[in-house]
């Protein structure tokens, strides 16, 4: 992502702050989905899709060609998913706990 030099490092946190605020603030997967429909364009939202597929299958171990087999997403992405999973900051794995949590908490 380009960055826009005249935005400090301090006002693009306190920002991106403000946009976890407000998803964090949204209680039903409905108003998540309308909230994201009305930031994001057509082409970030399937790439966001497209990330969040594949986070269970690399997490199973499934080959990356297989991935992509089953996905159509491409090697690339699915390695760069794989990379933040090992070295990110851990938002896919709380995300994905927090999903299965309420899943077997509704069976």
């Amino acid at each position: 992502m380009k960055r826009r030099t005249d935005i400090d490092e301090k006002t693009a946190s306190l920002a991106l702050q403000s946009l976890a605020r407000a998803l964090g603030g949204l209680s039903k997967p409905e108003e998540v989905r309308a909230f994201l429909q009305d930031l994001c364009t057509p082409a970030e939202l399937e790439a966001m899709a497209d990330r969040w597929r594949v986070v269970p299958l690399i997490l199973k171990g499934v080959p990356y060609r297989e991935i992509h087999e089953l996905t159509e997403v491409s090697v690339t992405t699915i390695g760069r998913v794989a990379r933040t999973l090992e070295t990110g900051t851990g938002g896919y794995a709380a995300a994905l706990r927090r999903q299965q949590s309420r899943a077997s908490a509704s069976n």
